[in-house]
């Protein structure tokens, strides 16, 4: 996975290209991954981790009526978390991720290992459904290896050099 970061921060670099990013069940790891790149400051200025619907709504914009009505891990969510993060930062790119790393809180509609991942960009927001085998750290390590790859398809479809 390093190598693929390094060369989407390359990619944002030259590029002049910035991405931030909004986690819930992530709890943080998409940035992490991206800072432990050297490089990263050039085009990753900021990250929220949003694990409550309140921060949600404060620091996202994520509207009460989306959470009231879909829930914080639906796909509506992932994308006004994708949506509000690039807003907020006037970033280029805005990743999110959503979801029940158990290994409490599954229900047959959404069960554990169910995550949402969001990117979005100025050709607009792909929200992905995944749903993840194993423990609450493997489903949090999967997700955040899917929301980095579809961070990284999103930007090479626009990289230019």
């Amino acid at each position: 996975m390093m190598d693929k970061i390094a060369d989407l921060i390359d990619c944002l670099t030259k590029n002049h290209q910035t991405v931030a990013v909004a986690e819930s069940c992530t709890g943080g790891m998409i940035a992490s991954s991206i800072v432990d790149v050297a490089g990263a400051s050039a085009c990753f200025g900021e990250g929220y981790v949003t694990y409550s619907n309140q921060a949600k709504e404060k620091n996202l914009g994520v509207l009460h009526e989306s959470l009231t009505l879909y829930g914080a891990v639906s796909p509506e969510t992932a994308r006004e978390m994708a949506e509000g993060v690039r807003n907020r930062a006037e970033a280029d790119f805005g990743l999110a991720t959503t979801g029940i790393a158990g290994p409490d809180g599954g229900t047959p509609e959404k069960p554990v290992g169910l995550v949402y991942i969001a990117c979005a960009g100025k050709n607009g927001t792909e929200v992905m459904k995944r749903i993840f085998p194993g423990d609450r750290s493997q489903v949090r390590q999967a997700a955040t290896a899917e929301a980095i790859s579809l961070l990284y398809r999103t930007v090479k479809e626009t990289c230019q050099g």
